[in-house]
């Protein structure tokens, strides 16, 4: 009997040690932030630094397209994210879905750099969800050193006469049937049903182009039109910059028609498991010169008033990133559609099953 006590007592003290052990690696080991964001949009030096002066382990999980991003959060949930990078255009759509929470920017004190412009936008009028990330436009990347992007219209595309090779359109579906409507004439942020069934057309019309090579994220378009595989592609300026950086002779053009102007921000995760870590996270990017750092790595404009007095000229005057003001004049930001989006939802399927 003192045996099997003996024995008993040998276990549990096994037990409790190893339970101990587990405990404390448990607490040794960083605990991580999980950020879903864009592919290719932080500087990977960023993850170390922040790992670094944090002490908190930095995860991405990358995503190509809006859809794709609101698909997956929808049907794994968002336990899993403590930051969600998400464009402007459906920042209102996840807080409707209940995908992200309200912030304490209390607890994010260098939100003090955001430039007052940037603040109190209409997708977030009482900045109650968002914080600025980057900001953007979206046009057309082409390989043609004879089209002075001055003069380029959406008709390079869309109309097959004027067409000189493969290109590809955006696989995003707000943002290809904005382009389409500008395109046509219209407001980019029509929810007309005759309007948006002549871009369903038109965009029905340009698949049938031999040229056409499919839908594509922008960074897969930037990279098709790098390697020669693509004449042109529909992309975002900062994916542009970085082609035009690798190949001098691409350029980059908003189309006269227009185009549409974009902001992305940091939100909170409605389950984040690590909010101390998303605030970490928000409060190490809106610093002066770790701002100034993604914008200058990413090419895009930024957001934050500090950065800008820290970063250089080539970048403040750099046309590709920062348009100038005649460029400005013809672009727009995209609104919420409300009770129009399961139209516009269905106008993109249309679009992508025939």
């Amino acid at each position: 009997m003192k045996q099997i006590l003996l024995a008993f007592s040998l276990l549990a003290a096994t037990v409790f040690t190893a339970c101990n052990e587990q405990k404390q690696e448990q607490e040794q080991a960083p605990k991580g932030v999980t950020v879903m964001i864009y592919s290719e949009y932080i500087d990977p030096a960023m993850i170390d630094d922040f790992e670094e002066k944090t002490g908190y382990k930095l995860h991405l999980e990358l995503y190509e397209a809006q859809e794709e991003m609101i698909g997956k959060l929808q049907s794994v949930g968002t336990s899993q994210y403590d930051v969600i990078i998400a464009s402007d255009v459906v920042i209102q759509q996840m807080v409707r879905l209940k995908l992200i929470s309200a912030l304490d920017i209390n607890r994010v004190p260098n939100r003090k750099n955001i430039a007052t412009k940037f603040l109190s936008r209409p997708y977030d009028p009482s900045n109650t969800y968002t914080i600025p990330y980057l900001l953007g436009t979206t046009g057309i990347l082409y390989r043609d050193t004879t089209i002075d992007p001055d003069s380029v219209s959406y008709s390079m595309l869309f109309d097959s006469s004027q067409t000189k090779g493969s290109f590809s359109l955006l696989n995003e579906s707000r943002s290809m049937l904005a382009l389409t409507l500008l395109a046509l004439g219209f407001d980019a942020n029509s929810t007309n049903q005759d309007e948006i069934n002549k871009a369903v057309e038109l965009l029905l019309k340009v698949k049938k182009d031999p040229h056409f090579i499919g839908f594509d994220g922008s960074v897969g378009g930037k990279e098709k039109v790098l390697s020669n595989m693509n004449w042109a592609a529909i992309v975002f300026n900062g994916d542009a910059q970085a082609a035009i950086d690798e190949d001098s002779t691409l350029q980059f053009a908003i189309p006269k028609e227009g185009s549409f102007m974009w902001a992305d921000a940091m939100t909170l995760s409605s389950h984040a498991p690590n909010p101390d870590g998303a605030y970490a996270f928000m409060n190490y990017i809106l610093d002066a010169e770790n701002g100034a750092q993604l914008a200058k790595y990413i090419n895009y404009a930024t957001p934050n008033k500090a950065s800008l007095r820290v970063i250089d000229s080539t970048y403040k005057n750099n046309r590709v990133i920062n348009p100038p003001r005649e460029t400005y004049a013809r672009m727009t930001f995209l609104k919420d559609p409300g009770d129009a989006a399961m139209m516009l939802d269905e106008a993109w399927t249309i679009v992508k099953i025939r």
